[in-house]
């Protein structure tokens, strides 16, 4: 009898596919659409029963397993991809361990839900909030996740709501990363294991 696929492994998808995303705002201006979608549409899914539930299926986590798959074969084309998921893993920590804070993040994804809903989670206007509750609350903890990339889309207010909603996405998927059973740990000392795990949700 074959062994369970860790779920958990879905979340530490999500998160890094966010992350890329991040990354690909901050140097092109661009995103892949579906990616963000993705990403965004957890945030409002926080009492959803399973991981598959929380992205719609597995396989709109195929781009972030595929990352993962790079990153633990040291395949990876992006160095600062890595840094980047290790610094929201720490933030997550800090994160859940500061309950006004994690009360005031719920608060603010209950207030822009119904936009959402009416909307989409990628509108303009719903992105304006999630990147002002990441602003307002997140951002203030330590460690500051810094992103780096081109100055002349990093001084865009669109470009930075944009870059501070899918941040909020990649905490809210460190999380749940978290409470699946994963620790910052495996992401550094269990690349074997998460290798094998990765290629089994990649089929």
């Amino acid at each position: 009898m074959s062994r369970p696929i860790p779920e958990r492994m879905l979340a530490l998808a999500g998160m890094i596919q966010a992350l890329h995303q991040v990354r690909r705002i901050a140097d092109t201006g661009q995103s892949d659409a579906a990616v963000v979608q993705t990403a965004l549409d957890s945030v409002f899914r926080l009492d959803a029963d399973t991981p598959q539930e929380v992205y719609g299926s597995a396989a709109e986590l195929a781009p972030g397993l595929r990352l993962l798959r790079d990153y633990f074969n040291k395949e990876a084309k992006d160095d600062g991809l890595a840094r980047l998921a290790l610094s929201v893993l720490q933030l997550e920590r800090r994160f859940v361990a500061e309950p006004e804070t994690v009360n005031a993040v719920a608060t603010g994804i209950a207030e822009a839900a119904a936009a959402a809903e009416t909307s989409g989670a990628t509108h303009p206007d719903v992105l304006s909030q999630l990147g002002s509750l990441y602003a307002d609350t997140i951002s203030h903890l330590r460690p500051r996740v810094m992103v780096q990339g081109n100055p002349h889309y990093l001084g865009q207010p669109a470009v930075v709501a944009e870059i501070r909603a899918i941040l909020l996405a990649a905490v809210r998927s460190a999380v749940l990363w978290r409470q699946l059973g994963g620790s910052f740990w495996d992401f550094l000392f269990s690349r074997r294991a998460m290798a094998d795990a990765t290629n089994a949700w990649l089929g």
